[in-house]
């Protein structure tokens, strides 16, 4: 068989498209993704789906309120994208090759470099293409051509729930995808696809065992064994999606970080496996990691404009950035 007959789909009796998954593999990590897996589009398992609903009854997800908007479509795949068959799900690695200097004020990891969302939907856009450029897009009934869909973060998709289902890892007792071997340092991502593929993955059981010292490191307690996650109680949330004053269990933990918190996520021994990310839009600017108390102190907006211009900081704004600061500064 030649390489070309190879990336040729394969068509049965009812000349239905069956794309195969390890050339979708092999595409993605030439593009520099880490780990690809691909589950069947279905509705999310009932257990999964009462346990969110749970959640939202009780409140646990703060002032988020996208968390509850189109609860059905995020349950349900085949409600937000109509002809979706399969789940491609992507993992990118941001173990950070550099951090800011021991002693000076710290932002999470996934923030260090240029915004995610933007790095991850431009690879998933191109990886969509090369997909498409090989397998032509089925159409309906009425003639009408099916959609490819790429999402980061920004749809109502359960992410964490999708790449456990493609194989990629386990959710965690700190709530992350872990990678066996790898850690969890890693971007989400999901395209969206109106074909069936020739292999599923299978999802991958968890592997946490009896350990707990995510739990253990988590400095405001909104990891509890045996309950749901406490988002309000959450420092990253704290720091990054309150809009209003912190609590004061916030402000007495905050140790030196300013944006977001990795404690639960450093304390993982998978993490000890972890590699730094070769991924240039993801390091940090040199001008970031020359910031020494006094100037995050001195901050003016103009600074704050030019050192995360593109950067995923921006979501708490200057105001809120301020906020914390001020807080450190007192």
């Amino acid at each position: 068989m030649s390489s070309i007959d190879a990336l040729s789909p394969n068509v049965n009796k009812k000349d239905s498209i069956v794309v195969l998954s390890s050339t979708i593999k092999s595409l993605a990590h030439s593009m520099g993704f880490f780990a690809c897996g691909i589950a069947k589009a279905a509705p999310v398992d009932e257990a999964v789906a009462q346990k969110y609903r749970k959640w939202l009854e009780n409140g646990e997800e703060a002032s988020m309120a996208y968390m509850t908007n189109y609860l059905e479509k995020r349950l349900d795949p085949r409600l937000l994208v109509p002809g979706v068959r399969s789940i491609v799900s992507l993992a990118l690695n941001y173990a950070p090759a550099q951090q800011l200097p021991k002693g000076e004020y710290q932002i999470a990891a996934y923030a260090l470099g240029l915004d995610y969302h933007d790095i991850m939907k431009q690879k998933m856009r191109e990886l969509a293409i090369k997909i498409t450029e090989r397998w032509q897009l089925p159409k309906q009934e009425e003639g009408e051509e099916l959609s490819v869909r790429c999402f980061c973060d920004t749809a109502p998709v359960l992410e964490r729930y999708w790449a456990q289902k493609a194989g990629l890892g386990w959710v965690g007792r700190n709530h992350q995808l872990i990678i066996p071997h790898a850690g969890s340092m890693f971007f989400l991502g999901e395209i969206f696809l109106p074909f069936d593929v020739d292999v599923y993955d299978k999802p991958m059981s968890n592997r946490c065992g009896s350990c707990h010292r995510c739990i253990e490191a988590c400095p405001t307690r909104a990891i509890i064994p045996d309950e749901d996650f406490h988002a309000e109680r959450c420092l990253s949330y704290q720091l990054i999606e309150n809009r209003g004053e912190l609590t004061d269990e916030a402000k007495s933990h905050m140790g030196d970080t300013i944006y977001g918190c990795d404690r639960c996520q450093t304390a993982c021994p998978w993490n000890r496996f972890a590699t730094p990310n070769t991924e240039p839009a993801l390091q940090p600017k040199p001008e970031l990691l020359s910031m020494s108390k006094e100037k995050w102190h001195n901050l003016t907006i103009e600074e704050y404009q030019r050192l995360f211009k593109g950067s995923a900081v921006k979501r708490v704004k200057f105001e809120g950035l301020k906020r914390n600061i001020t807080v450190k500064k007192k």
